[in-house]
Order: C-alpha cells, then sequence, then structure tokens
C-alpha cells in the first residue's frame, strides 16, 4: 500500500498520518517494507512512504523486474535518494549507479543516505540535466522533493546534457536512465539524444503534464523507442501525472 495514495482529506488519511506527525523529522527509521527493508532513512528527508518502504511501490516492483546484476543506472532527479538506494541494492556489488540531484537540501541528504547505509556503488552528481551546458534558475517549492527549471527560480543551479558527460568520459553508457524532473523530461532526453539514438538504455520516465507527455512519446517513438504506461486505467484519458517505461526493441 503506498501511503501518498490515500487522500490527506479523508478521514481514513487524517487517522493514518496522525502518529507519523510525532515522529521528529531528523529522526534515522529502519525501512519497514522491500528490497530496502533494514537500510536506514532519515523521517524528514521526504514523504512517510519511504521509510516505511512503500513509497511508489508499482515503480519499485517494476524495476526489480526489470534491472539485472552489473547494470549501470542513471537516477535523474534524485532527491534525497530513496530510487538511489534501491538501484544501488538491484544492480549489486558489480552494478554502478549515478545520482543527478540539483538542490543543496536534497544533496545533503541523498550523500547522507548513501554514507548511513555503507552504499559504495553509487556516486552523487550534483547538477540538474538539460539539453545543453550552463547554469540555470531553479524553483523550489514546498517539501525538498520537489522542484524543477524555471525562468522564475531563484536557485542557480549547473547545467549539463548526458551526451556532453559521456562524450568528456565522466560517465559511462548506462544500462537504465530513471527520469523523474518535475516537467523538464522532454529537455533532458534532448539532451540524450546520442545516446539514445547508439546505446538504447530503458528509460523510466516520470511525466508531469499532458503536453509534455505527447512531447516525450513523440521524441522517443522517433527514435524506435515502444512506449508503455504503467498502471494505465482502463478507457477514459490518461491522468495528468504518470509512469511509463520506454524500451527499445531486441
Amino acid at each position: 500500500m503506498d501511503l501518498e495514495q490515500i487522500s490527506r482529506k479523508s478521514l481514513f488519511g487524517q487517522l493514518l498520518r496522525l502518529p507519523l506527525r510525532l515522529i521528529p523529522p531528523e529522526m534515522t527509521m529502519p525501512i519497514w517494507l522491500g528490497k530496502l527493508a533494514g537500510k536506514k532513512w532519515i523521517v524528514g528527508a521526504g514523504r512517510n512512504g519511504c521509510w516505511l518502504g512503500t513509497y511508489e511501490y508499482d515503480n519499485q516492483r517494476v524495476l526489480e523486474k526489470t534491472l539485472k546484476l552489473g547494470n549501470t543506472v542513471f537516477d535523474i532527479g534524485a532527491h534525497a535518494g530513496f530510487f538511489t538506494l534501491l538501484t544501488s541494492v538491484l544492480v549489486g556489488d558489480k552494478g554502478k549507479v549515478f545520482a543527478f540531484e540539483p538542490l543543496p537540501q536534497n544533496l545533503g541528504y541523498l550523500r547522507k543516505h548513501l554514507s548511513i547505509n555503507s552504499i559504495t556503488n553509487a556516486t552523487v552528481m550534483a547538477a540538474a540535466l538539460s539539453d545543453r551546458s550552463g547554469m540555470a534558475s531553479f524553483r523550489e517549492t514546498s517539501g525538498s522533493y520537489q522542484g524543477g527549471i524555471s525562468s522564475q527560480g531563484t536557485l542557480q543551479v549547473k547545467m549539463v546534457s548526458l551526451d556532453e558527460l559521456i562524450a568528456s568520459g565522466e560517465i559511462p553508457v548506462p544500462d537504465c536512465i530513471k527520469i523523474d524532473v518535475e516537467g523538464h523530461e522532454k529537455f533532458v532526453l534532448l539532451g540524450a539524444k546520442s545516446l539514445l539514438e547508439s546505446a538504447h538504455p530503458t528509460i523510466f520516465l516520470s511525466i508531469h503534464g499532458r503536453p509534455v507527455y505527447e512531447q516525450c512519446c513523440q521524441l522517443l517513438e522517433s527514435l524506435g523507442y515502444k512506449i508503455q504506461v504503467l498502471d494505465k486505467p482502463d478507457g477514459g484519458e490518461l491522468p495528468k501525472n504518470l509512469d511509463l517505461i520506454a524500451s527499445y526493441p531486441g
């Protein structure tokens, strides 16, 4: 059960969350469920579902079925590191994870989570990914796990593209890329176009907005990728925010 799927406005949701408010945000808790059970998580670093182990549970299951020992994974928009931890476990000691995150508060939590869990196969990249390199304005919203590149942002962050990083030899070619960047998904893909054309990594994509969904699908399909929407509703329109997996045939 994903706690975040239970409405905060419902009586059940309010009762369920009431005792969670008593936990100090700086407290470190063992993760309860899933592949990360027993790993440590700082309560105030993100949603309660993280330390409960239920955060985006369906996406956890898809990653578990897809990743293999020894894989190289890019976690783009790593936030406080929940999926960085998960993928580091799934790819094993011979695998590698590169976690990209521009927000200083998230970077602090991300590095702390890797440290307190003795993770040695993950590398933190303090940057936002886009279609070009330079500096960008970053907009912070409520909660450290949210935010995105915006002309209205007040925080200046380093911006890079995957193609440039790979061409420079700074990072290896990945087997899988997970992207959750609050509406900037198309630009991350554009900045990785050469990589997608040549290496065809599997892509897990969190989409924020129907226009972004259409733009990303058009780009990926033009490169030969097949798109599968996860948890697609039966009939009716697709939700505004959704997750998809893009894979290259063969």
